[in-house]
């Protein structure tokens, strides 16, 4: 199960309300997320584009404040689909969050418009270093 690990709240990220209620199947998966027209966090773009990436520990109704990570470390990580705790992502491997579902995709997987999120040391260790910018089209593949 993907969790923060290395997080400054004050300097890594922000709080901001879900927009709605965090589905059980999504416990322990790691998305990129954006801030909707009323200030809340959705999976992918919202109004905002990707701002950050979260996971949650359990399943949280809508108006959860909830942090969202800009940078810092993510450990237990895996793509997002993938069975949390069982499939872990590619040691070595830029990682990117898709705009329309949020889901994060290892860079061979990743489209134009996708926005890079970090890269994994092994496996299981992502560093978050969210990149504002969508990907160019040549950049796409590794």
């Amino acid at each position: 199960m993907a969790r923060y690990d290395k997080y400054d709240p004050k300097a890594g990220g922000a709080r901001a309300p879900l927009a709605a209620n965090w589905p059980a199947e999504d416990v322990g998966k790691l998305y990129g997320v954006g801030i909707n027209s009323q200030g809340q966090v959705v999976k992918g773009a919202g109004n905002t584009g990707i701002v950050g990436v979260l996971t949650l520990t359990k399943a949280y109704k809508a108006g959860y404040v909830a942090d969202i990570m800009t940078n810092g470390h993510i450990v237990e990580f895996g793509p997002t689909d993938g069975d949390p705790g069982v499939d872990f992502g590619d040691p070595g491997t830029a990682y990117y969050a898709d705009p329309d579902s949020g889901e994060i995709v290892a860079q061979g997987d990743a489209e134009p418009g996708f926005v890079y999120v970090g890269f994994t040391v092994h496996g299981r260790f992502l560093v978050v270093n969210v990149s504002r910018g969508a990907i160019p089209p040549e950049e796409v593949t590794p």
